[in-house]
């Protein structure tokens, strides 16, 4: 319609970089315009692959590179399977596109730009941040070691990135997961930062986080240094995004402008001076675009910039890969130090090697002390399987604390798996013996012919189920329905207590109300473990709740902390935070029961 009612001769496209994916709705809209000159402006023509460059060049020029798989075939390396694995040409891609291309490099334009300085500073996790960001890490070791031995579902990749995405936003405070927790080293960093760039001249200063709550922090750090500042954030209206640059741009006293991404694109702030990342975002360009916010033309000042990076932590474990992107970006585009190939980051092997590089080494459990750190019968389990692969088709314990037996049923049972099986037992449980019984296949196969027969009774509580293979889930149908009936009857239980908690709330004891919330929520562990064939009415741990409930989609990703400032008493807690652990325990209980709806059960 555009094309009828305008029939433009000339398009120009600036922040061309939105089209970069072919696949997405605004690049087949934009590419369906038609005009006969046509011109893309955009800072990062490649910021992670190069066929996102010729996405961009299709909509200038269909025939420079022809049809996509032509330009797979001159720039990719593939496998005998066809799948990419490097990159190859390069050279040749840049001379390819270096006609219909005008790049100002820094170096060209560098009398026109004043300085810049680039400082990072490392800060160290507060240990409240460790212990919430340990079980993520864990969890991400856990999908990975799975990732080994198979393809990750779709749903287990989506819990992936999930997991990645809150040791990040743990990286910079717990408060985006938990408001509740307010610890934020990085905002008490930014403070002394802050102190002194305004002791020491009129700076104006952009600071850049890619969550809002985490800017809410830095706003009462401003409030309390008595600085004005301008917001701009998605949620903000675009006439009051307006009014919020004009005053940080014509107000002298208005001394700082928190943005989120959502402001590192298209604005002109050349009055700011200093730019501070609070975090770091996974595309090296992104990065580019805040910063180009002030350093560009028309600058007077020198600028600085101030990354804020988390120490050893996804987040200082990011900054190779940041490099690496940054060096694809320059042998194309620039066509710097006449780079012909590159390795590609991809397949299984090359995305395990990516995530094990960002994660680091999981917190492995001590010798001889009592408790490893997380859940460790699962940690145990995931090591056996891990060692064994496919040799092992059941882990189970049965027992409660004072007598547990673990069963094990093997393909082929031999010596070296029992001596590796006790070996774990002692590393991961010093001084709590577990009888151990290893079975084969078949003499698993008769037991269960007599439990189904009832000649032989197993007792139903106190069983836990760490492994099972996929070539027995048929013969626990029955049991799982049974589990399933079982959760769904206590969990009415929990959802009676959490109307009792929102009567009291309602009437105004909204303290005396975290009582009943902290039994429903205990009651509603209790029965969604129960759907993994756990059983008891005991508290469940909180290394479980992180590394199985939540793994399961049972629970929300906060659900730990939940736990932990439930059990932690209501003293010294607060009309506020009372309301948001209330509000908190609503989101559990509404996630659980849909969990165990008849369609989505387990």
């Amino acid at each position: 319609e555009m094309n009828e009612v305008l029939a433009p001769d000339v398009i120009i496209l600036d922040e061309a970089q939105r089209i970069k994916n072919w696949q997405t709705r605004t690049a087949r809209a934009v590419k369906r315009l038609t005009s006969r000159y046509a011109f893309v402006l955009t800072g990062t023509p490649l910021e992670n692959r190069i066929d996102e460059l010729y996405s961009i060049v299709e909509f200038l020029d269909p025939a420079i590179f022809g049809p996509l798989f032509r330009f797979n075939r001159d720039f990719y390396q593939l496998d005998e399977r066809g799948r990419p694995v490097g990159y190859r040409n390069l050279d040749a891609l840049h001379r390819r596109v270096r006609p219909i291309m005008l790049r100002r490099r820094k170096e060209e334009v560098e009398g026109q730009l004043p300085g810049r300085t680039v400082n990072t500073y490392f800060v160290s996790m507060h240990p409240e941040q460790t212990e919430r960001y340990e079980p993520y890490q864990t969890r991400v070791t856990r999908l990975a070691a799975l990732a080994r031995r198979r393809p990750l579902t779709k749903e287990e990749m989506e819990r992936l990135q999930r997991y990645l995405a809150c040791m990040r936003m743990l990286c910079d405070t717990p408060y985006i997961l938990d408001q509740t927790c307010r610890i934020s080293p990085k905002v008490r960093e930014l403070g002394r930062v802050l102190r002194e760039l305004t002791d020491d001249g009129d700076h104006k200063i952009l600071i850049f986080s890619e969550w809002e709550r985490m800017l809410q922090l830095v706003r009462d750090l401003s409030g309390k240094l008595g600085l004005a500042y301008a917001w701009h954030t998605g949620k903000v209206s675009q006439p009051k995004r307006r009014a919020e640059i004009r005053r940080f741009k014509e107000d002298p006293d208005c001394r700082l402008f928190l943005s989120t991404d959502s402001g590192s694109l298209g604005l002109n702030l050349q009055n700011a001076d200093v730019v501070i990342n609070l975090d770091l975002p996974w595309n090296p360009a992104k990065l580019e675009q805040r910063i180009a916010r002030a350093w560009r033309k028309h600058q007077k000042r020198p600028v600085q910039v101030i990354n804020l990076v988390c120490e050893h932590s996804i987040e200082h474990r990011m900054l190779p890969l940041l490099e690496q992107k940054r060096g694809l970006a320059q042998a194309v585009v620039d066509g710097e130090d006449a780079v012909k190939e590159m390795a590609l980051p991809s397949g299984r092997a090359a995305f395990l090697e990516r995530i094990e590089a960002l994660v680091g080494e999981p917190p492995r459990p001590a010798r001889g002390s009592a408790e490893p750190a997380g859940d460790p019968y699962a940690r145990f389990g995931e090591e056996i399987v891990d060692r064994w692969k496919d040799g092992v088709d059941l882990l189970e314990v049965h027992g409660d604390a004072d007598r547990r037996t673990l069963v094990v049923v093997a393909d082929r049972p031999d010596p070296a798996l029992r001596r590796s099986v006790e070996q774990r037992l002692t590393e991961y449980f010093p001084g709590r013996p577990h009888r151990l019984e290893i079975l084969d296949r078949d003499t698993f196969e008769t037991i269960q012919r007599l439990l189904a027969a009832g000649i032989l009774s197993v007792p139903a509580d106190g069983v836990r189920t760490l492994h099972r293979s996929p070539s027995l889930a048929g013969e626990d149908a029955a049991a799982d329905r049974k589990h399933l009936e079982a959760a769904r009857r206590r969990f009415a239980q929990a959802q009676r207590k959490q109307r009792m908690a929102a009567v009291l709330a309602d009437g105004g004891f909204t303290v005396e109300a975290l009582v009943p919330l902290a039994e429903a929520v205990e009651i509603a562990l209790q029965s969604l473990a129960g759907t993994l064939g756990e059983s008891g009415t005991g508290k469940i741990p909180i290394g479980f709740v992180a590394s199985r409930l939540t793994d399961e989609g049972l629970v929300p990703g906060d659900a730990p902390a939940l736990v932990a400032r439930l059990r932690a008493g209501t003293d010294g807690c607060g009309e506020d935070a009372a309301r948001a652990l209330l509000e908190q325990g609503r989101m559990l209980l509404a996630h659980g029961a849909t969990a165990l709806e008849p369609e989505t059960g387990r």
